[in-house]
């Protein structure tokens, strides 16, 4: 953990006299302390604080922190004893599922099926559940869906709460330290997903501070760590990482560009600062670390890191949810805004010192409404630098509209059934598997697709993690299931595959069927073992939904190349011939396209100064950044990796 602490003691020494003086004796003080972006206030009786209702709020405009008060370990009852009461106060009809503890912040999480009858008329259950067990309730609504990975987090930081608690305590004390230097200059450098898909990673330093945004792997070149993995010999890095002295990570979205070699930097004791993140991506990002060395050791290679070094991305994970705005160190404040890419994904806001400068980060984004989601965010309080992808950067980059897409989409289905054939789809477990399931299933209801299909892999359990945060959805889903009380994720014709037997079964299986499996670029996963045992069937079709990156398998077929060789049973290489129709609808894309990039920038407010554009293969990026300034009057300019860009 960095060791930068100067002065912490001095300054909560005066803030606990500001604090002494303004909130009632009755409370019953007993500690204040920084806890990660947080001033946190332990008191005996949380009562005699929340009966002011402008308290906090009149402290945190004196103080300028964000303030949270919770009761003192001391008083909070045992947790069994804690779930007995909360069972006694709330109402049966609440239908509740399940109650579990966090101590590190004094939290009880109480999911029912019916929320509202929790926090009772007027938040009169919540007061008295309160009062009586002193744990903070927070309720939520029980998701249709169980997911073990969510349950796992929450068993996660339930048994590590204490030495969490001594981490978020060594984060504030990092957060709040007297600055040592005014921030007078700003420099990023591309350590990965510059001029390229894959492995991002960007640096940004301050005369105070060290931020990475996004650590990601290009999975589709991990046999050479050199391409396959972020610039570790940037000297830079080298230094930050030898010296301690990085502040945070920040993660955009769960997809392991870009964020799949977090906890290699745990394995290996390069870092021991928090995360930033949404809740869904620290969730979705955990099933893919996890995922990802499963079948790492499936195909007899030693994995990159272990469960344990996933556990403690838990552990280091601070999560925020959009708009909120954090402190993540002396000059540098964080804000996370919808990015439209997949479910929690983010556009990274930082604001530099006071006033010097502000930066925002698309990672990857979508500028159109989705099934899904809603448009990325396009306004900010202040921006100077936006720093934004350019998958779909070059000049002829359109996608067919989403219209369109989903009635061809159809036709392909439709067109393979008639023949008897099968159709695979490869798609992310997360983002494009959900859009083409809410798709299939319209058409299903609406249409009559009577055909089952199958969801193999991931995407079960990425659905699963879907319905647990509808807020982060589109307001027309979220409508769809709690006012029309509809969720079409729930269709009886989804059928989920438990194991390689089933799947065995699906593909020697006479009759026709959909089967969207993961992963998307046919790289490891159930995908691939589809397609090495469907593709030589002309009946058949295999459908590319999402981008297919340099070097995969998912890029040979999309090509057209027809006989590929693949390791067959035993180890042994044997050549697949491809006789299945090949088609791509690059309408379900979750990046913008060259319109909406372009859009993007029109509409963006304020107008920034600079734009760069990361994210793409070479000719994308500098396509894009020519065109943004010949039509704008924007300083532009696209980046190799280890190039160093000084923003002020």
């Amino acid at each position: 953990m960095i060791k930068r602490e100067t002065n912490v003691d001095e300054i909560l020494k005066e803030i606990r006299e500001i604090i002494s003086q303004m909130v009632p004796k009755e409370a019953k003080i007993t500690e204040v302390e920084f806890e990660g972006p947080e001033l946190v206030i332990y008191v005996k009786n949380p009562e005699a604080v929340m009966q002011d209702g402008d308290l906090i709020k009149n402290l945190a405009k004196v103080l300028k922190k964000r303030i949270s008060v919770r009761p003192d370990p001391d008083v909070l009852l045992p947790p069994e004893k804690a779930e007995e009461l909360i069972k006694q106060i709330v109402p049966p009809e609440a239908e509740i599922t399940n109650i579990s503890f966090d101590p590190s912040v004094g939290e009880v999480i109480i999911e029912a099926k019916k929320p509202g009858l929790v926090i009772g008329k007027n938040g009169e259950t919540l007061r008295e559940i309160t009062q009586k067990v002193y744990w903070a309730p927070k309720v939520v609504r029980t998701p249709p869906l169980q997911s073990q990975t969510i349950y796992s987090i929450r068993g996660i930081l339930q048994s590590e709460s204490k030495d969490r608690r001594k981490f978020l305590r060594q984060v504030g004390r990092n957060i709040y330290r007297k600055p040592e230097l005014k921030s007078e200059w700003i420099r990023i450098t591309g350590l990965g997903g510059f001029r390229e898909v894959g492995r991002s990673a960007l640096l940004l330093q301050t005369n105070e501070s060290f931020v990475l945004v996004d650590f990601g792997v290009n999975v589709a070149a991990l046999n050479d760590p050199k391409k396959g993995f972020p610039h570790f010999d940037a000297p830079e890095f080298t230094y930050v990482l030898k010296e301690g002295l990085l502040d945070a990570i920040i993660i955009t979205h769960a997809h392991l560009d870009h964020s799949g070699l977090l906890p290699y930097l745990f394995r290996y004791n390069l870092f021991d600062g928090p995360i930033y993140t949404t809740p869904p991506t620290r969730d979705l990002m955990v099933l893919l670390q996890k995922d990802f060395i499963e079948i790492q050791q499936s195909n007899g290679a030693d994995p990159l890191y272990r469960m344990k070094d996933i556990k403690e991305v838990v552990k280091h994970t601070i999560t925020l949810d959009y708009g909120e705005v954090r402190d993540i160190s002396p000059d540098l404040r964080l804000t996370l805004h919808n990015a439209g890419h997949i479910l929690g994904s983010s556009i990274v806001h930082l604001h530099v010192g006071n006033g010097l400068h502000n930066i925002a980060v698309t990672g990857d984004f979508k500028f159109l409404p989705t099934r899904l989601f809603e448009p990325a965010n396009a306004r900010f309080p202040r921006l100077e630098t936006l720093i934004m992808e350019s998958t779909y950067g070059g000049s002829r980059d359109y996608q067919m509209p989403r219209e369109e897409a989903e009635k061809r989409l159809i036709e392909v289905i439709l067109q393979t059934i008639k023949r008897k054939g099968k159709v695979l789809i490869p798609a992310m477990a997360v983002g494009r598997a959900q859009e083409i399931m809410l798709v299939l299933e319209e058409y299903a209801r609406v249409g009559g697709l009577e055909v089952p299909i199958y969801l193999d892999g991931m995407i079960w359990e990425a659905t699963a993690i879907h319905t647990a945060y509808p807020e982060y959805l589109s307001k027309s889903l979220r409508d769809q299931i709690f006012h029309e009380g509809y969720n079409p994720f729930l269709n009886e014709i989804f059928k989920p595959v438990a194991n390689a037997n089933e799947r065995k079964d699906i593909i020697e299986s006479e009759e026709p069927a959909i089967i969207i499996a993961s992963s998307g670029m046919l790289v490891g996963g159930p995908s691939v073992e589809y397609f090495k045992n469907l593709a030589s069937d002309p009946r058949n079709s295999i459908i590319f939904v999402s981008y297919q990156a340099e070097g995969t398998l998912g890029r040979q077929v999309q090509r057209g190349l027809r006989e590929i060789p693949m390791i067959g049973e035993g180890g042994k290489t044997e050549v697949v011939q491809v006789n299945m129709e090949i088609h791509t609808i690059d309408g379900f894309s979750g990046h913008a396209d060259r319109r909406e990039l372009m859009s993007y920038i029109a509409k963006v407010k304020p107008r920034p100064e600079r734009v760069i554009t990361v994210h793409g293969e070479p000719q994308k990026c500098l396509d894009l950044a020519s065109s943004i300034h010949k039509k704008f009057g924007i300083s532009t300019r696209a980046p190799n990796n280890l190039d160093a860009i000084r923003l002020k």
